[in-house]
């Protein structure tokens, strides 16, 4: 069922197709036409799930997790601030391993105030132990959701799926919203295995105390399970494409002339403008690609070395910045280059709050990439 559908409405339509138990949120643009068409199809009879609109993202937050503990599939929404405000109860979602599916309208952070689109809010708390999902256009949006409640009930971990705000979440684009039976046929109902929720036939706790013998065991339990959800992803991503007949399955993608000499980096919708200009320099004569990370956490480092092996310019093109150092992927990309990769990494910034990425000034990066020097750079 094809439709042209402004993203946030496709991502409701998903969120309804995989039935929530529980949804609760606080409006923030540019994620608020997700929860208002959620809060809709409750008042319509559409759906069956409770629907909290709550006080603030804190509430929000502490919502679904005291939900998913009681054993039910839940889902939140939110933006910017508002993902910042739910930072303390996002880690603990994730320390107690419940499997809550969050999407992020990716929007700059204050200050100053600026509700257009980068991608420094998930960047800020991407080390809070979820899996950080990143879609390029609404369809990937879409289905990312659905791969996003089989891993995360698969495994017990959050996920987070992150969609650029305005220029996906008000943008309209033919999506193929799929099938209920179909939804089904890949997202059965959630059933938690006994044991893992709160129970009062079966008292437990969940999130308790912990000492020093224990916390740090515990904490690495979860980095190694979230390192070894690379391969439940992928599959889930396989898995996917059969039943639905689309999509890649791999975590890192390659566009472009396979023996590039340059080759961007990047995450998001910007990877659609980065295809184009590839397409323009090679059209010219030129050599060069452009590798698209879906998954950021995990961070699917043996992927990126295979895809990056030929290059001898890599020009990583971050939506946010670590503030004294540099664009926060290009510094993953350089801890693993001393591996495999040979090529030049250099970092650059582009789009903060929104501004426009061109493709005349990619194809300034890729002069400035083969230049003299490594410095960051910012691209305005």
């Amino acid at each position: 069922m094809k439709k042209c559908i402004e993203g946030s409405h496709a991502i409701a339509e998903i969120i309804k197709q995989c039935r929530p138990a529980v949804v609760a949120a606080y409006p923030i643009t540019p994620q608020t036409h997700i929860v208002e068409d959620l809060a809709k199809f409750k008042a319509e009879g559409q759906a069956s799930f409770d629907f909290v609109r709550t006080e603030s993202e804190f509430a929000a937050a502490s919502i679904v997790l005291g939900a998913s503990a009681s054993g039910v599939r839940t889902y939140t929404a939110t933006s910017s601030q508002g993902l910042l405000y739910m930072t303390e109860v996002l880690f603990t979602i994730a320390g107690m391993r419940l499997p809550v599916v969050l999407t992020c309208a990716n929007r700059a952070i204050s200050a100053p105030i600026n509700i257009w689109n980068d991608q420094q809010d998930s960047m800020t708390i991407r080390d809070s132990g979820w899996i950080m999902l990143y879609a390029e256009n609404n369809q990937e949006a879409v289905d990312m959701h659905l791969v996003a409640f089989k891993v995360a009930e698969k495994l017990l971990i959050p996920v987070m799926v992150n969609m650029d705000g305005f220029v996906l979440t008000h943008t309209f684009e033919p999506v193929e919203i799929p099938e209920l039976n179909l939804v089904k046929k890949y997202l059965p109902d959630y059933k938690p295995v006994k044991g893992q929720f709160l129970d009062i036939d079966n008292p437990r706790s969940l999130g308790s105390f912990a000492t020093p013998a224990d916390y740090m065991p515990i904490r690495e339990d979860l980095s190694k399970d979230i390192l070894a959800s690379k391969s439940v992803l992928r599959n889930e991503f396989k898995e996917f494409k059969k039943v639905f007949g689309r999509g890649a399955v791999d975590l890192v993608e390659y566009y472009g002339d396979k023996k590039a000499t340059v080759v961007f980096v990047a995450m998001g919708s910007v990877v659609g403008t980065i295809k184009d200009a590839v397409d323009e320099l090679n059209k010219a004569g030129k050599r060069v690609a452009v590798v698209k990370i879906k998954s950021f956490r995990p961070f699917p480092s043996e992927e990126i070395i295979k895809k990056l092996s030929l290059a001898k310019y890599i020009a990583v093109i971050d939506k946010a910045i670590s503030l004294g150092q540099e664009g926060i992927l290009a510094t993953e990309v350089k801890a693993i280059a001393h591996k495999q990769i040979k090529g030049k990494v250099q970092s650059f910034i582009m789009g903060l709050g929104g501004r426009d990425i061109t493709k005349e000034m990619l194809k300034d990066v890729y002069k400035k990439v083969q230049a003299p020097g490594n410095k960051l750079m910012f691209i305005k």
